[in-house]
């Protein structure tokens, strides 16, 4: 039986992986917000090398990858579209047969692919670094509904679920002799055989969820306690600090700018 777990998050023990959950949500919208407000490649390329540079903090940078060699289908995109088609295009930079790459497309684009590449990379150390259930319990710490925690956490977890769940299944098929490896056709076939179980055992889990909730009190008015406390992280504060001082910092400049 394959392993498979039902967090994306993978477990290093680096200092990324003790901060709190918030501290690294607040990291992702500090870093994103800014690398939109700057308006140079240089600055730009530094916000996305911090961003790298917890990625390999957190021993995570590998499962980034994949990751973004799926976002460059999309940033390929752009590149074409802004660097041959963009309504201000003057310079030439790249005769390509029939068609010419202009250098004020081309910057452009090129901005644009490190913001997104930040993005990716910001957000890749909050989800590779961090339990879905510590950040859900985290914000209902600060407040958040204790229902719209529980529909935040079960979309975060349903990927992991489904691939849990397909992979019993095609294990379970595996060993009545289903034949799910060779051609196009073969496995297509396959996917008949497994669409139902899947379909049918996740309605069944859903119903069982919320049988479970019932019974442990979900809709209680009364006072709630908590089984886990999460571990404070003694330098929160001070990140938090700092990241709100460099986002004043940048939205001024820019305002002045």
């Amino acid at each position: 039986m394959r392993n498979m777990t039902l967090y994306v998050h993978l477990e290093n023990g680096s200092p990324v992986h003790r901060m709190d959950p918030l501290t690294k949500m607040f990291y992702v919208f500090t870093s994103v917000v800014i690398s939109y407000m700057l308006p140079t490649h240089l600055l730009v390329s530094i916000v996305l090398a911090v961003s790298i540079l917890m990625l390999i903090i957190g021993k995570v940078f590998r499962s980034i990858l994949p990751i973004i060699g799926v976002s460059f289908v999309l940033l390929a995109s752009i590149l074409v579209v802004q660097g041959f088609f963009h309504p201000d295009r003057a310079t030439v930079l790249w005769d390509i047969g029939p068609f010419t790459l202009y250098k004020e497309g081309f910057s452009i684009a090129f901005l644009i692919l490190l913001r997104v590449l930040n993005m990716v990379c910001a957000f890749g150390v909050l989800i590779l670094t961090t339990k879905p259930d510590e950040l859900v319990e985290a914000l209902v710490q600060k407040g958040l509904s204790h229902r719209f925690g529980y529909v935040l956490l079960s979309v975060l977890q349903i990927i992991p679920q489904m691939m849990a769940l397909t992979g019993k299944i095609m294990d379970a098929q595996r060993a009545r002799g289903l034949e799910m490896e060779g051609s196009l056709w073969v496995r297509v076939k396959s996917f008949i055989p497994l669409l139902g179980p899947v379909v049918l055992r996740s309605l069944a889990e859903t119903r069982e969820r919320s049988i479970a909730l019932e019974v442990r009190g979900f809709n209680s008015t009364g006072k709630r306690t908590r089984l886990h406390e999460l571990p404070q992280y003694p330098y929160g504060t001070v990140a938090k600090t700092l990241l709100t001082s460099l986002l004043l910092f940048v939205i001024v400049w820019r305002i002045w700018l």
